[in-house]
């Protein structure tokens, strides 16, 4: 494992261990992703404004 792949990576971490781990788990997850703010990198006042 090398940290440089994991860079701009994407971590999720959930308190439901992974045999218990439902679709609705997952939908969560799922969202969680989508609210996150991408900005690869850039400072926050860096980031333009995507319509959000």
């Amino acid at each position: 494992f090398l940290l440089w792949q994991a860079a701009y990576s994407e971590f999720y971490s959930t308190q439901t261990l992974w045999p218990d781990f439902t679709d609705a788990d997952f939908d969560e997850a799922i969202a969680s992703y989508q609210r996150r703010q991408r900005r690869f990198g850039a400072r926050p006042e860096e980031v333009p404004n995507r319509g959000r």
